[in-house]
């Protein structure tokens, strides 16, 4: 209620002055409108109303981006700075150091700080801002040999999704001519590690193990995975440094748009709908702050929504082209964001799924998507050590507060802005899914059974 009190009065300033003005009965309009809206929200008792959040300049920060620009924030009582970031482990550091109130980030950053894998923080995620929106490039030296390898369509065009065996052979080559292939991902316990290394195995192609004394991931490796912030990605490929990447979007398409590489599948096709990016905060943030975190989940929630409906992307675009935001040309940001993706020059397909921000729950933080994270960081060795199938659950419930996310969510119904059916009947865990790219079946609640599936990685007993 004060924040509504605080905006009326502003705005009935505003009005007053413009009256003077001669813009009486357009302002008049445009006050009993914004009233009317913000009066729907029941504003939470906010302990710490004044906020900064970091993210990476990636598509799927939007939920920050449209939170702010479209006054869901504002309507919580949350005055919300949001800030770039110059990199993944920044971002993390400032979280953990609070010099960051909480930030966009990637899925496996706090589950790593929780399950003892890098820099260790008791972190928490209430909202899960996305599904799907990575793709993985090649350069067009690497995809002039993999083309032949691909089945082609009636259409002539490459059938997709495109698996690592078109890939294989290249890699021999590159080997015999006694080059190490080389490829980039974002961070070691992001989605895109896992991708890269899944779609590799899937294939055959070994990725690397991690140790306690090789942090690099290359044991054993055929592809060399090796870190490169996103909005560097196309340049190191078209140096000449990595052969390839997995990235989200806009970088993908930017290697389209300049000539320099072209994406040979998007994570969509490796896990269909698979969860990406998390908002996170501390637990003790959290503990000390309840009302807040629950405020700006609302806020987020209802960003996400936005984001979905029919007819917002155009304008979300727009916004996120800005400079303070992801600042690519919205041609390129249109390319993923309006329902296509590109993959050769000239081969546009439709793929209205690519971006996903509020349909099939995308929002809420299932304890089945954290788990699968912790699955891929035991198989490749980051956890060292084999772990009970209980410790799996245990572990993931200290991150995961999907608690805090139905709070926000009925409060959001009871307004207006949401359906009630939107809000899963839920234990926390989605059914056992094949929709992988070599259709082997994961169920979170038999994680042990996963990770014994696979022929290249750990085993547990």
């Amino acid at each position: 209620m004060k924040s509504l009190l605080t905006k009326s009065t502003w705005i009935l300033s505003v009005s007053l002055l413009l009256l003077s003005c001669g813009g009486k009965e357009k302002k008049k309009t445009v006050t009993e409108e914004v009233v009317t809206e913000t009066s729907k929200t029941k504003t939470l008792d906010i302990e710490k109303p004044q906020l900064t959040f970091g993210f990476i300049k990636l598509t799927d920060m939007a939920p920050l981006a449209i939170a702010k620009e479209k006054g869901f924030f504002e309507d919580e009582g949350l005055f919300v700075s949001v800030e770039a970031q110059s990199n993944w482990k920044n971002i993390l550091d400032r979280v953990i150091d609070g010099q960051l109130d909480g930030s966009h980030m990637l899925a496996g950053q706090p589950i790593a700080a929780g399950a003892g894998f890098g820099r260790q923080a008791d972190l928490v995620t209430a909202f899960s801002m996305d599904l799907n929106g990575n793709g993985i490039t090649v350069s067009n030296d690497v995809w002039s040999k993999m083309k032949p390898n691909v089945p082609k369509g009636a259409d002539g065009k490459p059938v997709h999704p495109i698996k690592a065996d078109a890939l294989k052979p290249v890699i021999t080559e590159y080997k015999n001519s006694g080059k190490a292939f080389k490829m980039g991902m974002v961070f070691p316990v992001s989605t895109h590690n896992y991708e890269i290394r899944y779609w590799l195995a899937a294939a055959g192609i070994h990725p690397g193990m991690y140790t306690a004394e090789n942090v690099q991931g290359q044991i054993d490796a055929e592809v060399l995975l090796s870190v490169t912030p996103p909005p560097q990605m196309p340049a190191t490929l078209e140096a000449g440094t990595i052969f390839g990447y997995c990235v989200g979007e806009p970088w993908n398409q930017q290697a389209v748009f300049k000539g320099i590489g072209v994406p040979v599948v998007t994570n969509y096709d490796i896990w269909k709908n698979n969860p990406e990016k998390v908002f996170v905060m501390t637990k003790k943030f959290v503990d000390e702050n309840p009302n807040t975190a629950i405020a700006v989940t609302k806020a987020l929630i209802r960003a996400g929504k936005w984001l979905d409906e029919p007819g917002n992307r155009a304008e979300a675009v727009k916004i996120l082209s800005m400079s303070q935001y992801v600042g690519a040309d919205e041609a390129v940001l249109a390319n993923s964001m309006t329902g296509t993706f590109e993959f050769e020059k000239g081969d546009k397909r439709d793929m209205p799924d690519f971006n996903v921000f509020y349909k099939y729950n995308a929002t809420y933080p299932f304890y089945s998507d954290g788990i699968w994270f912790l699955t891929q960081m035991r198989r490749w060795g980051q956890i060292p050590e084999a772990k009970s199938a209980a410790w799996y659950e245990e572990t993931i419930k200290e991150i995961y507060r999907p608690d805090i996310w139905k709070k926000a969510a009925d409060l959001l119904v009871e307004e207006g802005h949401i359906p009630a059916n939107d809000i899963p009947t839920t234990d926390g865990y989605k059914p056992a899914t094949t929709d992988f790219i070599d259709g082997t079946k994961y169920d979170a609640k038999d994680p042990i059974g996963y990770i014994n599936s696979f022929s290249i990685g750990n085993k547990d007993k």
